[in-house]
């Protein structure tokens, strides 16, 4: 069974294959793997307000390009003391309430929605600053069968100064209780034991299997 996943975030794509690896029967393909180049037509992709919608939104359009049942997750972090901010801005957190430059991508982008997130936290105790991460997964087949959707989330608490060289976007900055450290300072293994996307492709590997 070929499943195409929907990102062109490598950090992500990397987690991705590590999960879906449990099911031997599925050949996971990126974006690259198809031919499938950027067009600045993705960018209009993520305008919606839930993680479900942009989710949906991706996986429709790379299933239409590509004639393969499609995943494409939407996810971010919400934190309570911000009333859920930044949610489905987390990717852009910096840029849309931030003094960010709209020209920042990568690991630049990721340094600046950090800084964003910190300040503003300040003053806020660290008692105060739980969190969860969210990951909604959007599976669309190639026989115009109905969508289905899979939720997967994770805790924590925001810490200001970063640790770990693991993980990508707020991972550092992320503390996770159970284990005493944050989710940049995590092993792979453990991480997928514990983050949202793991716990959604988790969902997504057993809905695949049992489809096989």
């Amino acid at each position: 069974m070929e499943l195409l996943v929907a990102t062109r975030n490598l950090g992500k794509m990397k987690e991705i294959r590590r999960i879906l690896a449990s099911f031997p029967d599925c050949e996971v393909l990126g974006l690259e793997d198809v031919g499938i180049e950027y067009h600045s037509r993705e960018e209009g992709l993520e305008t919606f307000e839930t993680f479900k919608e942009n989710a949906l939104s991706k996986a429709n359009y790379f299933s239409g390009l590509s004639g393969l049942l499609t995943v494409a997750d939407d996810s971010g972090i919400s934190v309570d003391a911000l009333a859920g901010e930044p949610g489905v801005r987390s990717r852009r957190f910096a840029l849309d309430g931030g003094s960010a430059s709209f020209e920042l991508a990568g690991q630049a982008l990721d340094d600046a929605n950090n800084r964003h997130l910190i300040e503003s936290l300040r003053g806020i105790p660290s008692k105060g600053r739980t969190a969860r991460y969210v990951c909604l997964a959007a599976l669309v087949g190639n026989q115009n069968s109905k969508p289905l959707f899979f939720r997967g989330e994770a805790l924590g608490l925001i810490v200001d100064i970063p640790a770990g060289s693991g993980g990508f976007g707020y991972d550092p900055h992320v503390f996770c209780e159970e284990l005493g450290r944050t989710y940049a300072q995590m092993t792979p293994e453990e991480k997928d034991a514990r983050s949202h996307r793991g716990a959604a492709f988790r969902k997504v590997a057993s809905y695949l299997a049992k489809r096989a």
